[in-house]
């Protein structure tokens, strides 16, 4: 049995560096959001970080091979999160025409958090086991019927953008996992007639507006196009060294909608401004580089598959995010890791981040 001394010693501790600087960055803006508008939220997720970083350390003291020697506790995990995601569609709290989560008390909770971290675990556990036969293309059937139920639930809701994330984080583990080349032209194929289908008979109108407008946001600036358009001016107007913490314009006279959860990145570029938001994105570029490494140096291929999945993950969250906000993707309710306002996903990612520890502490 490892000391905790010697756990203490061998865990990354520029990954816990880096992630507290970027919690701090969030911290900061929530609290001078909060501050303007009389709101509680800084305290919560005060709240959720500390949480978030006991967790990371209590679950980087347990030997994350317990995922992938007892299945009856991964596959347990998994319809579990799957349990989740189907109340949510009877109990759910429905905003902007989306179910995606539900009260517990004061705080609310997105079993979609939970799915993501069951989708990494099981993905990673199959083809791990199955590793030297895993260009059969059977495979691709099986692991795809993981992640099935999932997408048609959150299809439900609908949240376009989770299944979005949740599929590329499928895709990513069978490509490092060695997926023939044919195959993949296949599923590209497979995925080109599911989104046509979808974009003719499932998608309901506000979702293909949602996805159209922000080609051309101010064909309706008081509707579908407003959030872009206050996004854009937020980013601009910060200019190289922003207006100062507390004194945007767009984030505290609240012409910027969401500006502590999808549109935080806006808030701090105008705030902080060009300089803010190149070092938030240097943060992001080394905690990515470690994630890489940590995979590369795994031992064997379900830490390593892991990882990947992990990395995966948070680099579409960063690039979709910061596209919403920038005018250069549609948007669709991801948030900012470890920087937007949230409780289930800042608490996921940090028990993501404690099996990651666990990975490195066992390696060494």
């Amino acid at each position: 049995m490892i000391s905790r001394i010697s756990q203490l010693k061998k865990i990354d501790w520029v990954l816990c560096i880096i992630v507290l600087l970027l919690v701090s960055v969030g911290l900061l803006s929530i609290y001078s959001i909060g501050k303007e508008t009389g709101s509680n939220i800084f305290k919560r997720q005060l709240i959720y970080v500390i949480l978030g970083f006991l967790l990371m350390f209590i679950l980087a003291s347990f030997d994350y091979r317990i995922f992938r020697d007892h299945n009856f506790i991964l596959l347990g995990f998994y319809f579990l999160s799957i349990l989740f995601l189907g109340v949510i569609l009877i109990m759910g709290r429905e905003i902007r025409g989306v179910s995606s989560w539900f009260r517990v008390g004061k705080f609310g909770f997105e079993p979609v958090e939970l799915m993501k971290l069951a989708i990494i675990l099981v993905l990673a556990k199959y083809f791990s086991l199955r590793h030297v036969e895993v260009s059969r293309f059977r495979h691709l059937i099986i692991s795809g019927l993981y992640i099935f139920v999932p997408l048609v639930l959150l299809l439900l809701q609908p949240e376009l953008g989770y299944i979005l994330i949740i599929t590329l984080i499928w895709l990513a583990i069978i490509i490092v996992a060695g997926i023939k080349i044919r195959h993949l032209f296949i599923l590209f194929l497979i995925g080109l007639i599911i989104f046509s289908v979808s974009w003719v008979y499932l998608l309901k109108d506000y979702q293909k507006e949602r996805a159209v407008t922000f080609l051309n946001p101010h064909s309706d600036p008081w509707g579908r196009g407003y959030h872009i358009i206050q996004s854009i001016i937020a980013v601009g107007s910060g200019k190289f060294f922003g207006r100062g913490l507390g004194h945007g314009t767009q984030s505290q006279l609240n012409f910027l909608p969401e500006q502590h959860t999808d549109f935080i990145f806006a808030t701090i570029a105008e705030e902080w401004g060009f300089l803010g938001s190149f070092f938030i994105l240097i943060l992001f570029g080394i905690l990515f580089f470690r994630l890489i490494k940590i995979s590369l140096t795994s031992f064997n291929n379900f830490a390593r598959l892991f990882s990947i999945g992990l990395v995966t993950m948070i680099s579409l969250e960063v690039v979709i995010n910061i596209g919403m906000n920038m005018g250069l993707l549609p948007i669709i309710g991801i948030p900012l890791p470890f920087i937007s306002y949230g409780g289930s996903s800042m608490v996921m990612n940090f028990v993501m981040l404690g099996i990651i520890q666990s990975i490195v502490i066992r390696n060494k």
